[in-house]
């Protein structure tokens, strides 16, 4: 066997190995990518960082009252880019002692001549206090849907922990509107159930 041919058999199981060893670092990495961001957003929804919110109900926990403190909670409402729809708040902000529930009304309305789904996506700043700010009954869980023109109105019942950091006397609740797509079809079928019954 020449010297050629031998450094040839030495050479090609190591760039093999090589080969090998790219492919499977490159399959890691675009897993890892492709589960980055649902990993993300449950991180940030279970420590509050970047002010993300629980996205399912809390259960009141009757705690004592610190009636000797008082924390602001400000809303904000805004409008995602694709959805014709307004939400507006009936107040702009409560006080509320830590420990007590509260309640605000907020209402929907589509401006459109068409029905549309959409979804207000909750975010709260301080991103600290967003682990102290339980949300019983929100319409933040669930996709909402809206016909032509129609106005509905939501509440949001909500509880400041007692244990919100001292440092922070005012919380801020936003609520961004996005567009969701929905099939058709299972609301065509409503209807058309919904006339059949009334004749």
């Amino acid at each position: 066997m020449s010297d050629s041919t031998r450094e040839d058999s030495q050479r090609y199981p190591g760039v093999r190995r090589t080969v090998v060893r790219t492919v499977a670092a490159l399959v890691g990495m675009f897993a890892f990518a492709f589960a980055l961001v649902p990993l993300y957003d449950v991180f940030c929804e279970v420590t509050g960082i970047n002010g993300k919110t629980r996205g399912s109900a809390q259960a009141l926990i009757h705690e004592e009252v610190d009636e000797s403190r008082m924390v602001t909670v400000q809303f904000i409402t805004r409008s995602g880019s694709g959805l014709p729809w307004n939400l507006d708040v009936e107040t702009r902000q409560v006080r509320v002692h830590p420990g007590q529930s509260a309640e605000v009304n907020f209402a929907f309305h589509n401006r459109s001549d068409s029905g549309s789904w959409g979804r207000a996506v909750p975010s709260v700043s301080p991103s600290s206090a967003a682990p102290h700010l339980r949300k019983m009954t929100c319409f933040c869980f669930e996709e909402q849907h809206l016909t032509a023109g129609e106005r509905l109105e939501l509440p949001l019942v909500f509880q400041v922990a007692r244990d919100l950091p001292s440092d922070v006397n005012t919380l801020t609740l936003v609520y961004t509107l996005y567009p969701v797509t929905r099939d058709k079809a299972p609301l065509q079928a409503r209807a058309t159930a919904g006339k059949g019954d009334e004749a």
